[in-house]
Order: C-alpha cells, then sequence, then structure tokens
C-alpha cells in the first residue's frame, strides 16, 4: 500500500510499482486537470508541484511520490474563489484551449513562492518547459506578471 498526500488529502492506494504518478491522478484519483500530452517529459502539460516544487508528473513513479505533498491544478482554488494565478490568466485571456493551463499556473506557482517579482527572462526561464500549442506566450507572461502584482499587493 502507497499513501499519497494529495491536495491535502491523503489517498492510500494499492499500486504496482510502475504506474506513473499522472495515470494515478487521473485514472485512480479521478484528477483530470493534469493533462496527458507527450509522457515524455517535453511539454509541461503534466506539471504538478511536489512540495512547492514543479515536477513533470509523466516522469515521475508514483511509489516515488509517497509522503510528499502534492498539489494538483484541483487544490488550488478554495471552492469558488479561484487562486489569484488562476484569476490573473483569465483577466488577461491567456487561457485559449486551456490545454496547457493547468501546467503554466502550478509551474507559476512554483516560481512567484521562491521569487514573487520575477522578471520577464525570469518568467520565460520558470515556463520554459511548458509548451502553448496556440502559442498564447505573451499573455501568459502578461498573466504571471499581474497574478505576482495582485499577490504582492494581498500579501
Amino acid at each position: 500500500m502507497t499513501t499519497l498526500i494529495v491536495n491535502q488529502k491523503s489517498h492510500t492506494l494499492d499500486l504496482k510499482g510502475h504506474e506513473t504518478l499522472l495515470e494515478v491522478l487521473r485514472d485512480q484519483l479521478g484528477l483530470t486537470g493534469t493533462k496527458t500530452a507527450c509522457q515524455e517529459g517535453e511539454c509541461g502539460a503534466c506539471t504538478i508541484l511536489m512540495n512547492g516544487k514543479a515536477v513533470l508528473s509523466c516522469l515521475t513513479l508514483a511509489c516515488d511520490a509517497e509522503g510528499e505533498d502534492i498539489t494538483t491544478i484541483e487544490g488550488l482554488a478554495h471552492g469558488d474563489d479561484l487562486h489569484p494565478i488562476q484569476q490573473a490568466f483569465l483577466d488577461k485571456g491567456a487561457v485559449q484551449c486551456g490545454f496547457c493551463i493547468p501546467g503554466m499556473i502550478l509551474a507559476t506557482k512554483a516560481l512567484l513562492d521562491r521569487n514573487p517579482d520575477p522578471c520577464e527572462e525570469e518568467i520565460k526561464q520558470a515556463l520554459d518547459g511548458n509548451i502553448c500549442r496556440c502559442a498564447g506566450y505573451i499573455k501568459i507572461f502578461e498573466a504571471v506578471q499581474l497574478a505576482a502584482q495582485r499577490m504582492k499587493e494581498n500579501s
């Protein structure tokens, strides 16, 4: 039995040992906000937070995440209240098809938690592993800047 702590809830699972964290999150826990795309660690669509750091869940064995603090996109909002990063992405029109956005938002959260006032180059570096197929990077960078500003004002 393996215990995963996901979005502040404990889940005890009977794993075979070869399942990726992505598979367990989506297929066993029903957390489909974490997207399946390349499954090679190239696109960032499967990004989650593990102990506050952006991690590619397609490359992480679920058994290796035992006891770690895992946050998915579903764990950011509080009921109907969106996290400031989620709201900034909506307000700036950074959400196009939406497929890459959960990974972008979680990579942004990891960045802003360690650096609340990033410059544009630091934002680009933090989101470097996340691919947007709709090529909406300008609005995404603006959303990160807006989120940083709002989070500073509210702290």
